[in-house]
């Protein structure tokens, strides 16, 4: 095939299977480099339950949390300071409940690239369980945190964050 013209190579191939596969090429092409970082969800490297918080504000749960979510996601971590124009901004409130589960997810702020804020849901979800914030008032914690989200699909919360270049 090597020493064949390109257009006698693709005789062989029906019609209908040389269109689909220029669609999906034609889409791929457009849907931009960024995407396909967050098509999946990376699996957390959780080993073992995490300890209770010792928060007894939300300031200082939310590094607990922070801390847990870079332990989960190690691979993800962008690190040293991000760029000036970085990929994506998110604002989240997250909702933990006595026993550590993700009780509930609000997006406060939506980010530029709307590929981002269904990733980092389901980041935070799978992320589960956080320590359980047994110091907080009701045993339950809602916390802000600010996700600072490269094109690669790494990244930073505001809570750890290394600065911005």
């Amino acid at each position: 095939m090597a020493d064949m013209p390109f257009s006698t190579w693709l005789l062989p191939f029906p019609r209908a299977a040389l269109a689909r596969a220029a669609v999906l090429l034609a889409v791929a092409c457009t849907a931009g480099p960024a995407l396909a970082q967050f098509n999946m969800v990376p699996t957390p490297l959780t080993p073992e339950p995490p300890r209770p918080s010792q928060a007894e504000i939300e300031r200082e749960y939310r590094i607990d949390a922070a801390r847990h979510i870079y332990s989960a996601y190690p691979m993800r971590v962008y690190r040293g300071k991000v760029p000036p124009l970085i990929y994506s901004v998110m604002v989240v409130e997250t909702e933990i409940d006595a026993s550590g589960t993700v009780r509930d997810i609000k997006v406060v702020r939506k980010p530029a690239a709307d590929e981002v804020a269904p990733w980092v849901m389901a980041m935070i979800r799978r992320a589960a369980p956080f320590p359980a914030p047994e110091r907080m008032k009701d045993a339950t914690v809602k916390y802000l945190d600010i996700w600072l989200v490269d094109k690669s699909g790494l990244f930073q919360v505001d809570t750890l964050t290394e600065g911005q270049r």
